[in-house]
């Protein structure tokens, strides 16, 4: 599906980072795998993560290249574009992973447990998108066409539930969901398409949680949807959001009012509650607890 394209996976060095890069050079694109740097055993001896990647990839039939440098920092963000171009000639696929978790309550996070969370999820996304969008939107105007260009981005349910011990990261989840439709809107005149994915996969973030079957959330079940998106056959998708894992994918409704209430001349505190009151005494607040979207 993807013969001939030039993909990118930030937090490739394992994880689900790992997966998709890995079944992107399964459908034939040529991938620099991104990672931050971190060190993994294998073939009995160490190595950065982000070579092993290229490593198995290669030993697959496949063409890969690692790029080490953080996301989130504008430099590294526009070298990692660059080294895409440079070695391969050209972009086609930006996938953005790379994220990190400093879980707390609301009420005892720290400034530091915020900011990284944020620095590295979303604006880790919007460094690389920043300069992928710029080089397709040059390439565009220079050829008087559209590009074969796809960002999938990752989200979280935890945007959508309000995971309870992770407001940084659910945070940063819905603020990589609004980047991605605003990307949809301004870039699509391009060639561009933006998706997000909320995955659930078992990976080393995600381990401590307790409750993932390693099989049944295999970031391998993940990685097809996220080729697809890539794909020159996804054209017509953009600005979508997909929770995935197992032999699941659910399209997610774009947000809509559920009811409209009206008034004669200005609302009035009274007014409110003789609306709003009866309405939602009939539902359950959110509270203390962590919903999930059905199975």
């Amino acid at each position: 599906m993807l013969d001939g394209a030039v993909a990118i996976v930030t937090g490739a060095g394992q994880g689900l980072g790992r997966a998709e890069a890995l079944e992107l050079a399964r459908q034939g694109a040529r991938v620099i795998v991104n990672d931050i740097g971190a060190d993994v055993a294998g073939a009995g001896h160490t190595q950065q993560a982000a070579d092993h990647v290229v490593e198995e990839i290669k030993a697959s039939g496949g063409d890969a290249t690692a790029h080490y440098g953080d996301v989130s920092d504008w430099t590294d963000a526009h070298t990692l574009i660059e080294t895409a171009v440079k070695t391969y000639g050209d972009l086609n696929i930006l996938v953005n992973n790379a994220g990190i978790l400093r879980d707390r309550m609301i009420f005892n996070i720290s400034e530091e447990e915020w900011d990284a969370v944020i620095r590295v999820h979303l604006k880790g996304h919007a460094a690389t998108s920043r300069f992928a969008t710029a080089y397709w939107r040059n390439k565009s105007k220079e050829s008087g066409g559209a590009q074969y260009a796809r960002i999938v981005n990752t989200s979280s349910e935890a945007f959508l539930f309000g995971s309870p011990g992770q407001p940084n990261y659910a945070a940063a989840k819905a603020g990589i969901v609004a980047l991605t439709m605003a990307t949809a809107q301004s870039c699509g005149r391009y060639g561009v398409t933006a998706n997000a994915i909320c995955p659930r996969a078992f990976t080393r973030m995600t381990e401590s949680l307790g409750f993932l079957d390693p099989e049944q959330f295999a970031p391998e079940k993940v990685a097809p949807l996220v080729a697809y998106l890539g794909s020159r056959g996804a054209e017509n998708i953009s600005g979508q959001l997909f929770v995935v894992y197992g032999g699941l994918v659910d399209v997610v409704a774009q947000m809509s009012a559920e009811r409209r209430f009206e008034t004669v001349g200005a609302w009035t505190v009274e007014k409110l509650q003789e609306q709003l009151g009866p309405f939602f005494d009939k539902r359950q607040p959110i509270s203390d607890g962590f919903a999930m979207l059905p199975s």
